[in-house]
């Protein structure tokens, strides 16, 4: 029995750079920040998870929570606090960087960013959400190529009346290039402070729902979308299917990776009347660990109260919307 999985479109999880590339876009971001990029791209060059750069910190004396790091590097909080700053010199020792490399970028801070941002829906803990993904997957006997790619994929995002992600509802079209394909999974990355085990999965149309798994410290849920028939290869297939989320605090941006080129993607992010962002951008991202790029201003419609984007074909990397509140 073969099982199809997210292939061109796992939210915010996506394949890490070549040890070349990541490094050599280390060195750029090092350069010229801002912090929690350059941060976020010298952990994904070393390869360690969050839980293992607490442990180094700890044995310089230096406590940080795993969750206080994931800000740092969401740009989601900044590092103030002589005790932060004190595990910032030690992060550039355990990231073998450069002295002073990331304590200098702190004096640079982003225009747009400030130490009270509320966390967002960034691309976040890359390296430790894909070994999570893998292991779950793992769990329910599934590959990451399924045997289908992604023709089409329409994303609806909700947010709610206390600036939180309530959840997002999918409509998927899919070819499958092997036969014997009967299922799908879908991945869902929640907000720091989520609660995967209160999350709902809602199978809508043409499929029903499987087995499902998930992971507390990452936010990571995946979900068998089980269907009515077995494609062969060159079939097409259509469903439905979405997650209730509303488990974590304020959402400021809405982020997919995309593994694999091909396919049309559309993203729409609604908001709730009573709670509608001052403005909206969408930006672009080569690789987790590579600076924002094509970042765009996005007229909110002030009838639906929504923002969207459209890819006409997806390339490989991220794309998504970043909004701001006040």
């Amino acid at each position: 029995m073969r099982h199809a999985t997210e292939h061109a479109d796992v939210a915010t999880i996506t394949d890490v750079a070549t040890t070349d590339v990541a490094t050599e876009e280390l060195e750029s971001v090092l350069r010229g920040g801002p912090f929690h990029v350059a941060l976020r791209a010298a952990i994904a060059a070393r390869g360690l998870p969050l839980q293992r750069v607490q442990h180094h910190l700890s044995r310089y004396g230096v406590r940080v929570g795993v969750t206080s790091l994931s800000y740092w590097q969401q740009g989601a909080r900044r590092p103030q606090r002589p005790e932060s700053l004190r595990a910032v010199r030690a992060l550039e020792e355990i990231l073998q960087l450069p002295e002073e490399s990331l304590i200098r970028l702190l004096g640079h801070a982003d225009e747009h960013l400030g130490p009270e941002r509320p966390a967002g829906r960034p691309y976040r803990s890359v390296v430790e959400a894909s070994g999570v993904l893998e292991r779950l997957l793992s769990e329910l006997g599934v590959p990451f190529d399924g045997g289908v790619h992604t023709v089409g994929h329409h994303e609806r995002v909700r947010v709610g009346a206390r600036r939180e992600l309530l959840g997002r509802e999918s409509q998927h079209i899919v070819r499958a290039h092997e036969d014997g394909v009967d299922r799908y999974v879908a991945v869902h990355h929640g907000d720091p402070g989520c609660a995967p085990e209160r999350m709902a999965v809602r199978a809508l149309e043409n499929c029903r729902s499987g087995r499902v798994r998930w992971d507390h410290d990452t936010g990571v849920l995946v979900a068998e979308l089980l269907f009515d028939t077995r494609l062969r290869s060159g079939d097409t297939f259509l469903f439905r299917y979405g997650f209730d989320d509303g488990t974590a605090g304020v959402c400021a941006e809405y982020v997919r990776g995309f593994r694999s080129a091909g396919g049309q993607y559309a993203l729409q992010v609604r908001f709730d009347e009573r709670a509608l962002p001052v403005r909206c951008h969408r930006f672009n991202q080569h690789s987790a660990a590579a600076p924002r790029s094509g970042r765009h201003p996005l007229p909110l419609s002030r009838h639906h109260s929504s923002v969207h984007l459209v890819e006409p074909r997806v390339r490989t990397g991220i794309v998504g919307i970043s909004w701001d509140w006040e």
